[in-house]
């Protein structure tokens, strides 16, 4: 569920606007202002893809303003000029729906082709996957199986792992890991803490080591090693699949409720789910369309290995164990 090739564009948490395509002229006034995460508007991101479909349809100027969303939105509150955002993740959105900034999609979610069932009226998935610990094959010849192993793995095993204090897969990792292990997740992280290398902010800076050469495995997603295969014809990127099961994650766009445009930005809501958007996110996003029959899927997507088990918290629940999960983590890398 990341974006290639590294590394990728990265704004350090400041917010940007992002003009992507050079195209005929539209009506300047109708102008839908989307904040987005930071590899959306790369040029190996979905934006352009993304940019270049609504504008065919909308009349209008799609502009991109990248950063970290959730913050900036909720600083600017009632009056933000974001009019959608686009990016938010499954283990943020307690944070988001308290705010009360957000109009409802609109959108049937019934036949949605996640793992889990999805009911939220407000924050509707474009994308999903699993997080996984992925490894080269040249540099690992018996790679971990299972978490159990992984944690009994050799401390000479070098791992990069994201921070979830600023990183959405460092926290799905931290809930992962608390889903897997419950109460003994503590002593779960001291296992692991002898074999990760580094914590970077985020996941570019972690992969980045990894395709380096720096690293024998990586937290990433275990749609990751697609890109590897349909863009470089390598296989040597593979995602390790657990018995214990693999934590979900999508991404999610939303309507902000006091957008000064409302038509547009419901356009843009109802195009999420159709068949001509879902088609551009595998290939351009390397993750899994949240509404497309696997039938439909690339090739190289229907071929990567599966978890049998889907692990998740509802947003109540990642909200109430994220203090004391963090906790848990910082006293072992402390």
């Amino acid at each position: 569920m990341r974006f290639f090739p590294i590394p990728a564009l990265v704004l350090a948490g400041s917010l940007l606007a992002v003009p992507l395509l050079a195209g005929p002229a539209v009506a300047q006034d109708r102008v839908l202002t989307v904040y987005a995460s930071d590899y959306v508007a790369s040029e190996w991101g979905p934006g352009p893809a993304i940019e270049q479909g609504f504008e065919a349809i909308c009349d209008c100027d799609l502009q991109f303003v990248t950063g970290d969303i959730l913050p900036r939105i909720l600083m600017e509150g009632a009056g933000t000029p974001a009019d959608i955002v686009f990016g938010l993740n499954t283990d943020m959105t307690a944070r988001a729906r308290a705010s009360g900034l957000f109009a409802p999609h609109g959108q049937d979610t019934s036949e949605m082709s996640l793992p889990v069932e999805w009911d939220d009226d407000i924050f509707l998935p474009y994308n999903w996957g699993e997080t996984a610990f992925v490894y080269d094959t040249t540099r690992l010849d018996n790679p971990p199986a299972s978490f159990a192993d992984l944690l009994d793995a050799p401390d000479d095993l070098k791992i990069v792992i994201q921070d979830p204090r600023s990183s959405v897969s460092g926290l799905a990792l931290l809930l992962w890991v608390k889903q897997v292990y419950g109460d003994d997740a503590p002593a779960a992280w001291e296992k692991l803490a002898p074999k990760v290398l580094t914590v970077t902010r985020g996941w570019s800076e972690s992969y980045g080591m990894f395709t380096d050469g720096e690293a024998d495995m990586v937290l990433s997603y275990t749609t990751s090693p697609a890109y590897h295969i349909a863009a470089e014809d390598d296989l040597t990127k593979v995602a390790a699949i657990f018995p214990e099961g693999h934590y979900f994650m999508a991404e999610l766009a939303a309507q902000v409720a006091g957008t000064d445009q409302p038509e547009l930005a419901q356009a843009f809501m109802d195009w999420i789910l159709t068949p001509d958007f879902q088609a551009t996110i595998p290939l351009a996003n390397w993750s899994l369309p949240a509404k497309l029959p696997e039938a439909d899927w690339p090739q190289v997507m229907r071929d990567l290995p599966r978890p049998e088990v889907t692990l998740f918290y509802s947003e109540d629940e990642a909200e109430a164990l994220r203090p004391a999960a963090l906790d848990e983590w910082q006293r072992a890398f402390r």
